[in-house]
């Protein structure tokens, strides 16, 4: 895997990785990133990594948490050399960062993990809806991003905008920036899908032993009270952090919680 797209934001300071979730990008963490960095830019250097099969990055033949990894772990590395980072990952993307915090510890110095677990989810859940609208699209059809938004099928308009972010223009074509094909068909596995999986090889990991703090959505069913023992096991220094009135997008729900969290967690000594 080649190096993945990234955007910087911030001059000086701790180096911060920020993963986005299914069918996200890297600037979904923009404002998140900002307020890190602080008005001058010197409080971090933070970088908004696109997945792989996502935003500007490459796509893959097959998902595999540990080539996720593994492509994220190349762009740390290229990006500051013998540095390590502190990875902040939301939803597939904190799957990602704990994957790449178990199996390559010496490259993550902290961890922050937001509203997702190390455990296997029984389906990709609520997002089969969003790839069957995302697909029913009539892509040759459509003659402007306005037509494309009238004929989404989606009732929340976050949402549509999220999902239409991945709506790209070639000249008079339209194309699904994410790799769409690839996830509806590990969408289609139900239950044996390997995005929704917790990986073997990570739950085979010794325990990463760096500070976590665990940033959860009061509002959200992704995670639960019994999840804290898994947590715990495989990240024993983990900090939960339940933030009120905030749903599976913590970050979205609460920016300026997450940002006052992040700063403390990254400037924290301990």
């Amino acid at each position: 895997m080649s190096v993945l797209h990234t955007h910087e934001v911030g001059r000086a300071g701790p180096r911060v990785a920020f993963l986005h979730g299914l069918f996200g990008q890297g600037r979904n963490w923009l404002q998140i990133a900002k307020g890190v960095a602080g008005d001058s830019g010197g409080d971090a250097r933070c970088l908004l990594v696109d997945l792989p099969d996502h935003g500007r990055s490459p796509w893959s033949r097959e998902f595999s948490f540990s080539s996720y990894a593994d492509a994220v772990a190349t762009t740390l590395r290229s990006a500051a050399p013998a540095e390590r980072w502190t990875v902040v990952g939301h939803s597939l993307g904190g799957k990602v960062a704990m994957v790449l915090a178990l199996t390559q510890p010496g490259l993550v110095e902290r961890l922050a993990v937001v509203d997702i677990a190390p455990k296997s989810y029984r389906s990709l859940e609520r997002f089969e809806g969003y790839i069957d609208e995302m697909r029913s699209l009539p892509l040759a059809q459509l003659t402007s991003r306005a037509d494309a938004e009238a004929r989404f099928d989606e009732p929340d308009a976050a949402v549509k905008a999220f999902l239409l972010q991945n709506l790209r223009r070639d000249g008079q074509t339209w194309r699904w920036q994410a790799n769409l094909d690839l996830i509806a068909g590990d969408a289609a596995r139900g239950t044996g899908s390997r995005i929704a999986a917790w990986p073997a090889e990570a739950a085979q990991a010794p325990a990463y032993e760096g500070p976590v703090l665990w940033l959860v959505g009061a509002q959200s069913r992704y995670v639960q009270p019994e999840d804290a023992q898994a947590m715990r096991a495989l990240f024993p220094a983990a900090r939960q952090v339940t933030v009120k009135g905030a749903g599976h997008w913590v970050h979205t729900d609460a920016p300026e919680v997450v940002v006052g969290a992040l700063r403390r967690f990254v400037a924290d000594p301990a």
